[in-house]
């Protein structure tokens, strides 16, 4: 069903369009008795129940940051089966983010490429909403990702930090520091640990007692990687996430005048398998057993969920994969974890 719905409906659609319309059924779906019913079919067997970060998580699969930017879908997605949900990426001063278009598909690479530009209302609103609904349920896993604002230097960008971390840690059941999205001018230069480590510092103070993740960009050289993973290890963060959406455009079976006419921004989907695995195994060699290390990029099946936690992911998330294989995504990948591990 979804299949020729995506082939004779949503493709006609601009992808940000799309997105929005997704959205706004997702938005019901997180409202009782839409949930319950929801929940019903999705829910995940008990045997995938997950320990991390002192959270316990009903499957090890989630959705990634990008999807709900203003923590307006959460509900919905952990009524679809996701056990964990990451909002975001959020800044502290409202934005924009870039003109559209910003979104396009690749289809038969199963990829995305954004340059969305951390478009969202801003912390403050965002807290607003996270309080709200908390107080309505407490049994999502909410990961809260948080991003430089794009009107701050690049100089200034640790008091940026600071100020969305201490609206929102203490409503975030775990938080991260993303300094690897291509969109916002200058800010994978932050993922140079001389530059990291005290910005690091300063948002895990800021965070408290919630468990801070950095994320980090495919693209950084294997050494970048491993003194990345060393740092975080160092300053005492509770996990990294591996990784971001890459700026390469390698090995694409689009044709090139397609995926010219999509311009710069982040590629996703399928083509960043490879990258991420081998970043992931490289983080997991850099960090102890108790790390938590998520896996995200070109996750689409079980399978591949499986191979991320047998390479040493902790948690994995996914994105893309939602917008080719539709709303009951999270319920095929917990199907079939359970069978594989029945």
């Amino acid at each position: 069903m979804y299949p020729l719905l995506f082939r004779t409906v949503l493709t006609r659609m601009d992808p940000e369009s799309a997105h929005h319309a997704a959205m706004a059924v997702i938005r019901v779906l997180g409202v009782p008795p839409f949930s319950w019913a929801a929940r019903a079919i999705t829910r995940p067997a008990p045997s995938l129940q997950t320990s991390a970060l002192g959270l316990r998580f009903e499957s090890p699969f989630g959705v990634a940051a990008g999807f709900d930017k203003d923590v307006k879908g959460a509900a919905g997605l952990y009524a679809l089966g996701f056990g964990h949900v990451e909002v975001g990426t959020l800044t502290a001063i409202p934005q924009n983010g870039n003109p559209r278009p910003r979104l396009f598909r690749l289809i038969p690479d199963r990829a995305v490429v954004n340059r969305m530009g951390f478009n969202n209302k801003g912390a403050q609103a965002a807290a607003e909403r996270l309080r709200s609904l908390r107080r309505r349920s407490r049994r999502a896993v909410l990961g809260v990702n948080i991003g430089k604002s794009r009107v701050v230097d690049v100089a200034d960008a640790t008091a940026d930090y600071v100020r969305s971390a201490t609206l929102l840690a203490p409503l975030a059941d775990y938080l991260v520091v993303n300094v690897s999205s291509p969109n916002t001018p200058g800010l994978r230069g932050l993922q140079a640990v001389e530059t990291l480590r005290p910005l690091l510092a300063a948002v895990r103070d800021a965070a408290g007692e919630t468990p801070l993740l950095v994320k980090i960009a495919p693209d950084l050289p294997d050494d970048e990687v491993s003194a990345v993973a060393h740092l975080a290890v160092d300053l005492g963060l509770a996990g990294l996430i591996a990784t971001n959406t890459t700026i390469s455009r390698d090995g694409l079976a689009t044709d090139a005048a397609t995926v010219a006419a999509a311009g710069d921004g982040g590629l996703s989907g399928a083509p960043l398998k490879a990258r991420s695995i081998a970043v992931l195994r490289l983080v997991r060699a850099a960090v102890p057993p108790e790390f938590c290390v998520i896996s995200v990029g070109g996750v689409e099946t079980a399978a591949d969920v499986q191979e991320r936690m047998d390479a040493g992911a902790t948690l994995v998330q996914g994105y893309t994969a939602f917008l080719y294989r539709g709303p009951l995504w999270a319920r095929q990948i917990n199907r079939g974890l359970a069978r594989a591990n029945g």
